[in-house]
């Protein structure tokens, strides 16, 4: 029987992927390159949340140990999106989130061995009924948007990686806004080097304009900094596959978004619908397949 914690992190866990909805969108909506999006979302997602008093309070009680492995998740969350974002300017709205319902098959694989628990034969067979939808979902796809699709899987392995990082790492005293800034801010230091080495200064730090900025704005404070504490509090009582599992009604939200708002759907055709439909059903049937 399910317990009322994780009852509330399961619909904890909901909303922020209701949230994370409109990351697509707003990654459409501002202009910035790929590389200076995300340094710029997880600088201001930094500073902003460093003026929490908590967040110092909770950084003099880490040890070094600690700060290892948040800043590798910092890393990998960094890389997330960085392959999502390019995945959006490579492609659209609509094919970014439709690949990262694919983080559950990932989740499935690499979940237990990051965390070191056993298998579960239920959670393949989830993660492989998926798979005719990735494959009716990229024949549904323009061939030069096709590139955007590579990107977007990349995306939710890393999202999942992350996830089975996090869950391996999790202290149950940890304070959320901690973790949160210690993975953003050393993953920030992290893509910002690597966007320098390999685009350059120019093309990587380009400063946002007015209207970027205020998208950015946005991006950071409802999209990213309150889902990111709310996941974390989540995983405490809920399994990465789940949680990878209910990220995969993402696309129903940013696709239906996408629709309104940019008229993805005449870049599309019904076969890439169909795809993402199949694997969206995942969600819907897992409660029989996990029950079993």
């Amino acid at each position: 029987m399910v317990d009322h914690a994780e009852r509330s992190a399961f619909w904890q866990l909901q909303f922020c992927v209701f949230l994370w909805g409109f990351t697509a969108i707003l990654g459409r909506l501002i202009t910035l390159p790929a590389t200076a999006l995300v340094i710029w979302r997880m600088a201001l997602a930094t500073a902003l949340i460093a003026l929490l008093p908590r967040v110092w309070r909770g950084l003099r009680g880490l040890d070094r140990r600690t700060l290892r492995h948040h800043a590798v998740a910092g890393c990998v969350i960094g890389l997330h999106w960085l392959a999502f974002y390019g995945s959006i300017k490579l492609s659209n709205a609509s094919v970014a989130v439709a690949c990262l319902a694919l983080g559950s098959v990932f989740a499935a694989i690499l979940e237990p061995m990051v965390t070191g628990r056993p298998h579960d034969r239920s959670e393949l067979v989830l993660g492989l009924i998926a798979l005719p939808g990735v494959w009716l979902l990229v024949g549904g796809v323009p061939l030069e948007m096709r590139s955007g699709i590579v990107a977007g899987i990349a995306a939710a392995a890393l999202s999942a990686l992350f996830g089975s990082l996090n869950k391996r790492n999790l202290d149950p005293h940890a304070d959320p806004a901690t973790v949160t800034t210690i993975q953003i801010g050393l993953g920030t230091i992290f893509i910002t080097v690597l966007g320098v080495a390999v685009f350059g200064v120019e093309t990587a730090l380009i400063p946002p304009s007015a209207s970027d900025f205020a998208w950015l704005l946005v991006l950071v404070v409802v999209c990213t900094l309150l889902p990111f504490m709310l996941w974390l509090r989540a995983l405490h009582h809920v399994s990465v596959f789940t949680t990878q599992l209910s990220l995969n009604l993402e696309p129903v939200y940013a696709i239906a978004l996408a629709a309104l708002l940019f008229q993805e759907y005449t870049d599309l055709t019904i076969t890439f619908y169909v795809g993402v439909l199949i694997i969206i059903s995942t969600v819907f049937i897992q409660p029989k397949i996990l029950k079993r």
